[in-house]
């Protein structure tokens, strides 16, 4: 029997084989732990993260609320930064609930992938 963190490292080893970010277009991976969300947008050729946002500090809302605001705060640094398209990595976790929140507010907030 496969547990729940094997089989999303399998399902994360599989995207990261497909998945790759460069300075014009870099990965945006989201981390999702029980309280918090993370998202990075990285450079994998030059092994640089480019733009970094997460929840640390954010209580009002509910967590996909909360993960909403992350999207729109990566959104804002990333335009910022001068970025507008990325390749999105889900890191292994299902496209649902805060993981989706946090997309759809990105792509709200201009970014395109």
């Amino acid at each position: 029997m496969i547990s729940k963190i094997q089989r999303r490292n399998k399902i994360k080893a599989r995207i990261r084989g497909k998945v790759s970010g460069t300075a014009a277009r870099p990965r945006m991976t989201v981390f999702r732990s029980n309280k918090q969300i993370y998202v990075q947008l990285v450079d994998d050729l030059a092994g640089k993260t480019l733009a970094a946002a997460s929840s640390k500090g954010l209580v009002e809302g509910t967590k996909t609320e909360i993960a909403a605001k992350v999207g729109e705060a990566i959104a804002q640094k990333a335009i910022a930064a001068g970025i507008s398209e990325v390749v999105f990595d889900r890191n292994g976790y299902l496209f649902h609930g805060r993981v989706k929140s946090l997309a759809d507010a990105a792509r709200n907030g201009g970014l395109k992938f």
